[in-house]
């Protein structure tokens, strides 16, 4: 089971207007359960170099099914996962990126945002990620 293009665009405009309320500007990527690039946003004004970033925390998500912050917390040096990150042509591994699933738990697919802080980024992608909870 995939997100389709009209969850997406609802995740997209949940992740936006969570980003509003933050005075923040965002990068917003949805991948589908393959991990293949389905919607991306950049908000007026965000960081060029935060497309990139946004994608990747998306994919992230959807490669391991657990928050990108997640990995990060197992990826430091002496962690189980460290130097994960260079896998898969590269990882992002601090918040920002939450795998989605419906109502029976499978994997739709995965969002990622990025743009500001890290707290930001994983507060927008969860707007994002609950526009769509439980379908």
């Amino acid at each position: 089971m995939n997100i389709t293009l009209l969850q997406a665009e609802k995740i997209i405009s949940a992740a936006k207007e969570k980003a509003k309320d933050l005075n923040t500007k965002m990068n917003i990527a949805v991948v589908d359960a393959g991990a293949n690039l389905i919607s991306f946003q950049r908000m007026d004004g965000a960081w060029l170099g935060s497309i990139d970033i946004a994608i990747k925390k998306a994919k992230t998500a959807r490669y391991f099914d657990m928050n990108s912050g997640e990995i990060g917390n197992l990826s430091q040096p002496g962690g189980p996962l460290f130097n994960i990150e260079h896998s898969n042509n590269g990882l992002i591994t601090f918040p920002g990126g939450i795998p989605i699933t419906n109502g029976a738990g499978e994997i739709l697919g995965a969002v990622g945002v990025s743009g500001s802080t890290v707290d930001n980024d994983h507060a927008v992608a969860q707007a994002g990620a609950d526009a769509i909870k439980g379908i």
